[in-house]
């Protein structure tokens, strides 16, 4: 009765302590188009998202997660889920319609993060300025910065990533195509999670230090590798710090560049990743042997890579030893 009730990943929200700076990220180097300003808000689109709007940027004391959307396969979809985190005593409240989205309901996962599902949105409706000569396309080629299309992503570090994974099987449908299970057999390191057939569209990693509902990244697809390729020679011009890549992933196997946006969010653009179109397709469980050895390329991400995420916590949990760093390559 779950599967298929959730869409895709939609609309989410990002805080920062230096919203200009951030905003001008997303808008010069990404790409993005501004929608709104509200208040301390400011709302962008990538060019390849149908909905009215992408991505809401919160000026904040500091760097993080605000949410993370989910758009439903309809309004009795919505109502469904909504019983079902109401029946497993999971608190949740409506949120009113924001910029034509919604209204939604936000709950939180088992690790604190705030999740929103909503069924009504407002379509993007092109200017003449920006009517695409193709009329099946949304909007009119940008090519402004890296020109990224969509959100492809967002990984979540969490307590326990195992929790997190059955809360989204188990409630929602979501498909776990790819785990690494440490030696207990117990623990999970991370999950690949997707509501289709994309590879992922919600990963958990481990979270190592005290802190709790942190962000590790967003991912923003482009159209090919050499666009992965041509955003790290924007960024670097631009004097952004990239902290990885370009390079593959082995879990789900995109092509990939890490970067931190002025406000201190990692954020990635990527490019690829499988498909799976089995509906029957089984999960992928990598033990820690395995990950430790798997065949993926290119330089190898910083320590800091498996510990830094926003809001930042620099206080290690005394059992962050009970998840190894895992080998050289992604989470």
């Amino acid at each position: 009765m779950t599967r298929h009730q959730l869409s895709h990943l939609g609309i989410h929200g990002i805080l920062t302590p230096t919203p200009d700076e951030t905003i001008r990220y997303f808008h010069d180097l990404l790409g993005m188009d501004v929608v709104a300003t509200r208040g301390d808000s400011t709302y962008l689109r990538s060019f390849n998202t149908y909905e009215a709007w992408t991505l809401k940027v919160t000026a904040s004391d500091r760097a993080g997660l605000d949410y993370v959307g989910w758009r439903t396969d309809g309004e009795e979809e919505l109502a469904q889920r909504v019983a079902w985190l109401t029946d497993a005593g999971i608190e949740g409240r409506w949120v009113d319609p924001d910029e034509g989205i919604g209204p939604a309901y936000a709950f939180e996962d088992p690790d604190g993060h705030e999740f929103r599902i909503y069924w009504e949105t407002e379509r993007y409706v092109p200017s003449e300025a920006t009517r695409p000569v193709i009329p099946t396309n949304v909007q009119a080629y940008v090519g402004r910065g890296a020109n990224v299309k969509h959100l492809d992503h967002v990984n979540l570090l969490a307590r326990d990533v195992r929790a997190c994974r059955e809360f989204w099987e188990d409630g929602f449908g979501l498909r776990t195509y790819e785990t690494i299970l440490m030696p207990d057999g117990q623990r999970e390191a991370g999950a690949w999670m997707s509501s289709s057939i994309q590879g992922h569209e919600l990963i958990y990693t481990a979270e190592k230090t005290v802190g709790r509902a942190r962000l590790h990244h967003f991912a923003y697809a482009v159209e090919s590798r050499e666009e992965v390729l041509r955003a790290a020679d924007i960024m670097a011009d631009a004097r952004v710090r990239i902290e990885a890549g370009p390079s593959k992933h082995t879990a789900i196997q995109g092509f990939y560049l890490y970067t931190i946006e002025p406000g201190g969010n990692r954020i990635e653009v990527a490019h690829g990743g499988y498909l799976r179109f089995a509906p029957d397709q089984e999960t992928f469980v990598w033990t820690a042997e395995e990950w430790g050895k798997k065949p993926g390329w290119g330089a190898p991400p910083p320590p800091e890579f498996h510990v830094y995420g926003t809001p930042v916590v620099e206080e290690l949990a005394d059992d962050a030893a009970r998840v190894p760093t895992l080998g050289p390559d992604d989470v």
